[in-house]
């Protein structure tokens, strides 16, 4: 079963096909500015360099949030136009259960943290499977999401991933001392990939696809501060 994962809710997103046991092909798009102008290329030229076509692919999935509101937007509207245009349903999935799973090692907690700019960080605490929610999703502060899990985190080791634990790694050592690991958020496609592939009850058709933004969009945020 061939599947397309695309993730575009970063300034490093990243295209990627695999099956049940391997990536097949990856690509990323380290351009914040200008996913919606290289996405489907990116998708084109990585499916023809496979020597695939579209009706080729068997289902697509989308991370659909938390992240840039324009970037998802982009990843979401594109993999939906496929899917229609194809037939196939698309597996809708969390950026922090990706990077749960990126980061699972069944030994410490995980804590997936996104930047979510304005000083803030989209953070989801996990189970050290990186499949059971143990806090659920909040943007917060760093310093006040380290609060809020205070209790959940007392005398246990957690790896943190993604890059918000790497833009307030000092921050969380100082905190929590020697009971953590700050690691890198890897690209998510292939892991995306993956997970649809294992979960296939997350594929749905392609309207019923809808982006995760658990705080509101920075525009709307702008809009209601320049009214107060």
């Amino acid at each position: 079963m061939l599947v397309l994962a695309v993730d575009t809710t970063s300034a490093s997103g990243s295209v990627a096909v695999g099956d049940a046991g391997r990536v097949q092909g990856e690509l990323r798009l380290a351009s914040p500015t200008a996913h919606s102008a290289r996405l489907l290329p990116a998708v084109e030229f990585l499916l023809a360099s496979l020597a695939l076509a579209p009706h080729n692919l068997d289902g697509y999935a989308v991370v659909v949030g938390p992240g840039s509101f324009t970037g998802l937007r982009v990843g979401i509207s594109a993999m939906q136009g496929l899917a229609m245009a194809t037939g196939r349903q698309i597996a809708a999935v969390s950026a922090l259960d990706a990077l749960a799973a990126a980061g699972a090692n069944d030994r410490d907690d995980v804590g997936a943290w996104m930047d979510a700019q304005r000083g803030e960080v989209f953070a989801t605490l996990y189970d050290p499977s990186g499949t059971r929610v143990a806090i659920e999703p909040s943007a917060m502060r760093p310093g006040a999401t380290l609060d809020a899990w205070r209790a959940a985190l007392h005398g246990r080791k957690v790896r943190f991933v993604g890059d918000g634990a790497v833009r307030y790694a000092e921050l969380i050592r100082e905190r929590l001392g020697a009971k953590v690991d700050i690691v890198a958020p890897p690209p998510l496609a292939p892991i995306v990939g993956r997970l649809a592939l294992a979960s296939p009850e997350r594929a749905v058709s392609p309207h019923a696809v809808v982006p995760i933004y658990i705080r509101r969009p920075d525009a709307e945020l702008a809009r209601a501060g320049h009214r107060t």
